[in-house]
């Protein structure tokens, strides 16, 4: 069952945090949506955000000030949602548009309201805007939950065991990924707590949080061992020397960390400001000096953002059992409409998570979007309703993803007619201009080092020349997260294109009170087989289109060519519906 929160004690949680800013004399509190390892996906028990917002979206800035409303900053994936969700007797939302981001926005906001002070929850809060913050303004930092005190916060449940992989399973061992990081350097570490890059240099999962294959802990990773610290709670299993894993308290970590460094010689401890928080800042200045912390965006994403073999070959498995899962769940909605049985949007939800166990899978990699007619425009709707009855006529966009035993994320979107009608016209027109979007991108010729942002218009190009556009990425870094640093296309991605990267390809349509279109497919980006330095991309979704939405008037010759050999490759595969 979901965690809910309802409006009224959501007005009773702002009122009890403004009371107590007014006795600590705070003008601005800055409350994030992130867990103290500055996850993406938090469970909204543990998303100190939520509790003052009421909004379920996986990313979003909360500014509570002293008095009045809520600011809460969302990106164009949930303007309509959180309009939705909020009450805006209590909550503004700011709607950021897609060449923007949330902090820019929240800092130009700050600049306006110009208060003399701004609180933040230093285990909650990047080591990177604590640093903005602290040039600005007056920073209060409270760094021991003193929130739990003000706001009743749920508890979390016991954590899974952690695991490690077979060798069949993933890429290098863990000695040889170290190699590959250090070279022959041995005074340089980095202090890793983005627990994606954490699952994948211990080779370990553990499914920590619903929708993640990793685990929750802190590592340093030196060149020859790598020490992971997790709660003292956690079962591990993992055999690997190059690994020490201690079950530990948070307040031990520092002197644990003192007893390791001292049998080591360390000049330089990479941290990745973005992805540490402040707490664990100060904790490693007062281990190391700040003069050894030396800031590296990304920390190891960079390494394990291009795939090596082993793994491409795991993933490539992962979104066969995918595909086959997706393809199933749509046949199955076209076969319940068709024998003229009433099911909802929450059956459909539920459904894709049966499909996708059928295939094996271990967990969905987030929660599955299913938005049938008008919820469709709805670009990150999470919430399927029992009430919301399939119909014939109904065009529904279904975005769902899921980890198999490598625990790699797959994510896949697709748009369908609920039955064998024809769209409308209007249905029509919208699909195929993602259609050509998709297409024109997936069949791209670039050169390496081609920057995220200039491939994102070849995507848009087809959408703008009939007046539309999306208010989100056109792409992002699919790994053992499926979102992963490293890759994307966007206006605002500056990542550079290499061999090895995975990466979304997810033009949309969204129309308020109507529906919409989103068609993603995940890619590998490969070396172009005949020109030297130039790159393309090589589907990994092999889901056929719908050809009741299909306006092949729209398409150029050329694209036709395109989606032949698409379709092509999925009746082979036996997830097409033109057969």
């Amino acid at each position: 069952m979901k965690f809910s929160i309802t409006n009224d004690q959501v007005q009773k949680n702002i009122a009890a945090l403004q009371a107590f800013m007014k006795e600590q004399n705070i003008e601005s509190f800055y409350v994030s949506s992130f867990d103290p390892f500055l996850n993406e996906y938090v469970p909204m028990e543990d998303c100190h955000r939520f509790y003052v917002t009421g909004f379920t979206g996986s990313v979003a800035e909360a500014l509570v000030p002293v008095e009045g409303k809520v600011k809460l900053y969302v990106d164009g994936r949930y303007h309509e949602q959180a309009d939705n969700q909020c009450d805006l007797n209590l909550i503004e939302v700011v709607k950021v548009p897609a060449n923007k981001g949330l902090l820019a926005s929240l800092k130009e906001d700050l600049k306006t309201l110009n208060p003399a002070n701004i609180a933040i929850e230093g285990n909650r809060t990047s080591l990177s805007f604590f640093e903005y913050l602290d040039k600005e303004l007056t920073v209060k930092t409270f760094l021991n939950n003193e929130l739990h005190q003000v706001i009743d916060f749920a508890k979390m449940p016991a954590l899974k065991p952690v695991k490690h992989l077979p060798k069949e399973l993933r890429g290098s061992d863990t000695s040889d990924k170290l190699k590959r990081i250090f070279n022959t350097t041995t005074n340089q570490a980095y202090f890793v707590t983005a627990i994606d890059s954490l699952a994948w240099i211990t080779n370990c999962r553990g499914y920590h949080l619903p929708n993640l294959s990793s685990f929750l802990g802190r590592a340093l990773v030196t060149a020859s061992k790598v020490f992971v610290f997790v709660d003292e709670e956690v079962s591990v299993e993992c055999s690997d020397s190059s690994i020490e894993f201690f079950n530990i308290k948070n307040s031990e970590i520092k002197n644990k960390l003192n007893e390791i460094v001292a049998n080591l010689t360390l000049d330089n401890i990479f941290i990745d400001k973005q992805m540490l928080n402040t707490q664990d800042f100060l904790m490693l200045k007062d281990v190391f000096g700040e003069d050894k912390l030396t800031s590296k965006p990304g920390g190891l994403i960079e390494f394990h953002a291009i795939k090596e073999q082993a793994e491409i070959e795991v993933i490539k498995e992962s979104f066969k059992r995918a595909d086959k899962a997706i393809y199933n769940t749509i046949l199955w909605v076209k076969e319940q409409v068709k024998a003229g049985n009433k099911i909802s949007e929450f059956d459909l939800y539920e459904q894709t998570t049966k499909e996708y166990q059928k295939q094996g899978a271990v967990e969905q990699s987030f929660g599955t979007i299913a938005g049938v007619g008008p919820n469709g425009s709805i670009i990150h709707y999470g919430d399927p309703k029992k009430d919301v009855i399939i119909n014939e006529d109904d065009m529904v966009l279904l975005d769902s993803g899921g980890y198999f035993e490598a625990g790699f994320a797959t994510d896949t979107t697709r748009t369908f007619m609920a039955s064998t009608k024809e769209g409308s016209a209007k249905h029509k027109k919208i699909y195929t201009l993602v259609l050509k979007g998709t297409l024109a991108l997936q069949n791209a010729v670039f050169k390496s080092g081609t920057r995220g942002n200039g491939l994102d218009a070849i995507c848009r190009q087809p959408l703008y020349q009939a007046g539309f556009d999306f208010a989100h990425g056109t792409g992002h870094g699919v790994g053992i997260h499926v979102h992963e640093g490293g890759a994307g296309i966007g206006p605002t991605r500056t990542y550079e294109m290499k061999a090895g990267q995975v990466v979304s390809i997810e033009p949309g349509i969204y129309i308020p009170g109507f529906g919409g279109v989103r068609l993603e497919n995940i890619a590998l980006v490969v070396d172009h087989p005949q020109y030297e330095g130039f790159l393309k991309f090589e589907s990994l979704v092999k889901i056929g289109f719908e050809p009741t939405l299909i306006d092949e008037s729209m398409l150029t010759e050329q694209e036709k060519v395109w989606l032949e050999e698409y379709e092509a490759e999925c009746v082979k595969a036996g997830t097409s519906f033109l057969v």
